[in-house]
């Protein structure tokens, strides 16, 4: 394991997008929360806010209450390209973002998860049932070794990626999770990412 991850702060400096809507799985995302910004990162829940300053969202398990006040439309590249990743999180979050007024366009979470697939510095963490953001945009899974939820197996291979089937996947710039109870696995691989990477950025 590398050294610059077992260091306190091994994040520090770095900023980590995680997508929210309601339906949420409050373990997973009160663990984000609290687990990279153990390591220094700092955390943006980002959502479509609909026009509101903010928005209150109620948990799956719990109904939790969490609220997200800065919103994934309007991120430019720039500021896009600053965050070392982009997490798009189990529960119904992505099925609830990936709703579009015109069939025709992209939702707008989506889109900005398209973008991110464009960018190779921002590592994409999608975890469980989240691939279902990445469903209109299959030609940025297509190819790749992914892992997701039992459940949407047949979608990932109806969109062209190979299922593999271990908790946490890694191919290249994309990091996958089976289900939302593997997040502690999910986050520990994406922080020694991270962190291996500024290692090799400073070396």
């Amino acid at each position: 394991m590398p050294d610059a991850v077992l260091r306190e702060g091994a994040l520090s400096g770095t900023r980590i997008a995680v997508l929210v809507e309601s339906d949420f799985y409050e373990p997973e995302i009160f663990y984000y929360q609290r687990r990279f910004a153990e390591e220094g990162a700092e955390v943006d829940f980002l959502t479509r806010l609909w026009g509101n300053d903010s928005i209150t969202f109620s948990g799956h398990e719990y109904r939790a209450p969490f609220t997200a006040d800065k919103s994934l439309e309007g991120i430019g590249d720039e500021e896009l390209r600053r965050y070392a990743a982009v997490i798009v999180p189990s529960g119904m979050v992505a099925d609830r973002l990936r709703y579009t007024e015109d069939v025709d366009v992209l939702a707008p979470a989506t889109e900005f998860l398209r973008r991110a697939f464009e960018e190779p510095t921002v590592l994409k963490g999608i975890i469980c049932h989240g691939m279902w953001l990445a469903s209109s945009i299959p030609d940025k899974v297509r190819g790749r070794k992914v892992v997701c939820h039992n459940n949407l197996i047949g979608d990932v291979r109806n969109m062209g990626a190979e299922y593999v089937d271990e908790d946490v996947v890694v191919d290249g710039d994309l990091v996958t999770g089976r289900t939302g109870a593997h997040h502690h696995l999910f986050a520990r691989r994406l922080i020694e990412l991270i962190a291996a990477g500024r290692a090799r950025g400073s070396a």
